[in-house]
Formats: C-alpha cells, sequence, structure tokens
C-alpha cells in the first residue's frame, strides 16, 4: 500500500468520443484492437490515420449506450462539442472522421444531434483490469440511485465504458458538465467510492465545481504544472487529511481493489488479479 497523487494523472487532449458498443461485459482486453469488433477497431484506426489532420488533440473510449433507450450501438457522443452523430456504421467511418472531425463541418451531417444535460462515465473493463470490474458497476448502481432520489433522470446520464487509462486508481469516473461560466469541462476521478456519489453530484454537477481530494485532471487542462483546483475551500484538503491509498493488487492480494480515504474499500470481492496486458493500439489517438 503506497500513496499515490492523483492531480495531474490524465494526460492531456482537447476531445473525447464516446462510441456506443455492446456492453461492458462483451468487450475484450482491448476492444479498439479486436477483429471481432470492427466499428471500435475501424475508428481507432482511422483516428489514428488522419490524427495529424485533427485539430484537437482527440481522445477515443468505448461506452454502453445505456439502458434508458435514447442511444443505440454505433452512436458516437462528442465532448465538448456536445454532439451526438447517431447510428455510424463501418462504411461510413472515414466519411464521419473527414467531416466531422478534420473539417469539422457537422451541418454537412443529417446525422448530427445536439446534446444537453451532464454525462457520467464509469469505467467498468472488466476484462482490461478487474479492479474497474469489481468498483464500476458498484458505482453506477449509486449513481443511478442518487439521480433517482434527486429527480435528476432527465438532466444526468450515467453508464458505463472501456478503459480510461489509471486501472490502479478504481473507481475511474469521467463527468461532462457546464462549469459556473457555462463551458464544457470534462473532469476525470480517482478512487471514487460510492460515498463520493453524493457530493459529485452535488458539487460538480450542480454547481459546477470540482471535488478536489479524488480530482485527477480535466480534459483540455495541460499537465505540466498542474495543481488541484482551488474552485471551493469545502472541498480542499486539510494539511491533516489523507490523501487516498492506492493498493497495489496480484494473484495473492487480500487488500481492497479500489481504496477511497480513510481505507474504505467499494469492492465485493477483494481477492483480484492483476493481468499483464501487452502494449499496442492505445484509446489514446493523436498521442
Amino acid at each position: 500500500m503506497y500513496e499515490s497523487k492523483l492531480a495531474g494523472s490524465v494526460e492531456q487532449y482537447e476531445r473525447h468520443l464516446f462510441l456506443c458498443y455492446k456492453s461492458h461485459e462483451s468487450w475484450p482486453t482491448r476492444v479498439e484492437e479486436s477483429d471481432a469488433d470492427p466499428l471500435p477497431k475501424l475508428l481507432a484506426s482511422a483516428l489514428k490515420a488522419r490524427k495529424n489532420d485533427i485539430n484537437l488533440k482527440t481522445r477515443l473510449t468505448i461506452c454502453e449506450a445505456g439502458d434508458n433507450g435514447k442511444l443505440s450501438d454505433g452512436d458516437v457522443l462528442i465532448f465538448p462539442e456536445m454532439i451526438l452523430y447517431r447510428g455510424l456504421i463501418e462504411s461510413e467511418v472515414d466519411r464521419f472522421v473527414e467531416d466531422v472531425l478534420v473539417n469539422e463541418k457537422v451541418e454537412l451531417s443529417g446525422k448530427i444531434e445536439k446534446l444537453s444535460g451532464s454525462y457520467v462515465y464509469v469505467c467498468c473493463h472488466n476484462n482490461r483490469d478487474r479492479r474497474c470490474g469489481v468498483c464500476g458497476p458498484i458505482l453506477i448502481e449509486k449513481f443511478k440511485e442518487e439521480i433517482g432520489s434527486k429527480d435528476l433522470k432527465k438532466h444526468v446520464s450515467v453508464t458505463a465504458c472501456s478503459h480510461v487509462g489509471g486501472h490502479k486508481y478504481a473507481g475511474n469516473v469521467i463527468i461532462f458538465s457546464a462549469t459556473p461560466h457555462g463551458k464544457i469541462a470534462g473532469n476525470w476521478y480517482g478512487y471514487v467510492t460510492p460515498d463520493d456519489i453524493q457530493e459529485l453530484l452535488d458539487k460538480q454537477i450542480g454547481q459546477g465545481e470540482a471535488v478536489d481530494r479524488i480530482w485527477r485532471g480535466q480534459m483540455g487542462a495541460n499537465v505540466k504544472g498542474v495543481k488541484e483546483p482551488n474552485h471551493t475551500n469545502e472541498t480542499n484538503l486539510k494539511s491533516n487529511e489523507k490523501q487516498p491509498k492506492e493498493i497495489v493488487t496480484s494473484s495473492a492480494s487480500k487488500g481492497g481493489c479500489c481504496r477511497g480515504a480513510d481505507g474504505f474499500s467499494c469492492c465485493k470481492d477483494e481477492n483480484v488479479e492483476k493481468k499483464p496486458v501487452k502494449k499496442g493500439l492505445l484509446s489514446w489517438i493523436g498521442k
């Protein structure tokens, strides 16, 4: 067990694409490279091939369509533009990248819709790393419970997503919501536990203020010299408060697979094996 600094653990990028595709239980270790999953692979390859032509450093993540019936496989959500491209198919991938991402002529596509509200993505990529596979669904369940109790179902969407980097920080959460100035920000959080959900909804989504103690970074922020945000005094760590603990796991580990402040673990199964994966095409495009 050792302490790990969260702030600055997100590499700089400027745009985030989420491709709706199947369920997190079915995603292979590297879904963007799987021959059995041609749509994610084609999109990842096209983005990589055109990275020098795309003005904004763009990241691709796979997500579930969710259970609200509003999204379907093949839909692409694009942040910070807050637009939705409906029903991407394999034969349209190159045109999508050319029109929407390279030329940024979204008006040329009849498949574009505007998004509204806030979007929460929780890493649940079990086949990539057991820690997020265990913690993620628990966090989604708690998010949905709190969203329902606050009557926010029409305003806040929460869904599972694939590997975002930093499984050691599980639970990993990304929230796209408006700042107090109306700008769409993508804030990353690590070591999230069910006890943090209400504060994330009230502070990050409700007030546009980061929850500093579990904040990893933000879309658009330069990681060099990044510091934890000082949005409010209420969420800043005091000098005598403990940083979240990071847990190193192995096949022999009996420690929690995800750990928040004060040693809290949201995991049901704490005997977790961390499986090594070979490096290849990452979800980073334009790295």
